[in-house]
């Protein structure tokens, strides 16, 4: 997954903070950042993670300083749902690509629940050939759709858990995944099809999560554009922080403040804080905050504190 960033724009506003979408079925996540800046009129604007047209879900967009906190979001874990469709493989290994090859075999439940701790933990995935990885610079996607032969490798994810939520009938079965960075839910239907003597593809995907953000915090498109340019203003605009969820924070002094704010390393005295830092550990990042007001994502440097991102608030 990458982190995709909008543009720049020339006379927006310099708002900050998160807006999580409800992204409907049969619209690009473009589409989507495209109405939140519409709406919003914000200067800055990107999201990190694209779901595919006909998936639906969460799909948090960040604008302004928020997009500092992007990568965070990137490496967080997923939830997913969707649901399988037996005894087809399809080019795209999902329904809008055409047919290769079919197979009469229909997994039982009692097949899938034995087959699907083999999927839990770090294992292997080769991506989809229609997927936005880049391939000596093009995207993987485009390469396929010229008719030209795609090579992925295997790449290491995550998967937390894959559930097997509902035999819907001989043909299809729902799936519930928690997954890291980088899993493709289009895969894992590939795959577990394979594994099971079968072939399948993926459908009706929604990303129920990523992180922090989730279907509780999320607004629809209809209701962004309802609001137009008080949406800046109003709830649905989410704090910096949000992203940050977990990541430890230090309280700082006016002084400490600015001497981040301006790019230097400040020492860490307080006892209470150089505990928290030993717990983070070296290296790890911690949010700086003054006042409520977030400052900077710093690293930790022995007993120091050196400014990774500084937050332009």
């Amino acid at each position: 997954m990458e982190i995709i960033m909008g543009r720049r724009s020339q006379r927006g506003e310099p708002i900050s903070g998160w807006i999580n979408v409800d992204k409907p079925k049969g619209i690009t996540s473009a589409v989507c950042v495209n109405s939140v800046r519409r709406a919003t009129n914000a200067a800055k604007l990107g999201h990190a993670g694209t779901l595919d047209p006909d998936a639906s879900g969460i799909l948090p967009i960040a604008l302004g300083e928020a997009t500092k906190t992007m990568p965070f979001i990137v490496g967080a874990q997923k939830h997913y749902s969707f649901t399988i469709n037996w005894g087809a493989l399809r080019d795209t290994d999902d329904a809008q690509g055409q047919i290769l090859e079919y197979c009469d075999h229909r997994p039982t439940k009692k097949d899938i629940e034995e087959v699907l701790p083999s999927f839990i933990g770090e294992i292997e995935q080769v991506p989809p050939k229609y997927s936005a990885i880049k391939v000596n610079g093009r995207r993987a996607y485009s390469l396929a759709r010229s008719g030209l032969d795609v090579d992925l490798k295997a790449r290491k994810i995550s998967i937390f858990s894959f559930k097997l939520l509902e035999m819907i009938d001989d043909n299809r079965s729902r799936f519930s995944v928690i997954s890291g960075k980088g899993a493709y839910m289009r895969g894992l239907a590939r795959d577990l099809a394979y594994s099971l003597g079968t072939l399948g593809y993926l459908s009706d995907l929604r990303r129920n999560s990523v992180g922090p953000f989730s279907e509780s915090n999320a607004i629809s498109l209809e209701k962004i554009e309802k609001l137009g340019h008080s949406a800046a203003a109003s709830p649905i605009l989410l704090p910096i922080e949000t992203a940050l969820d977990g990541i430890p924070a230090l309280d700082l002094t006016v002084n400490e403040a600015t001497k981040l704010r301006n790019g230097q390393a400040i020492p860490v005295f307080r006892h209470e804080d150089r505990a928290q830092m030993e717990t983070v550990g070296d290296g790890g990042v911690v949010i700086a905050i003054e006042s409520k007001t977030p400052v900077a994502l710093v690293r930790v440097d022995g007993i120091q504190i050196r400014p990774v991102r500084v937050l332009n608030l």
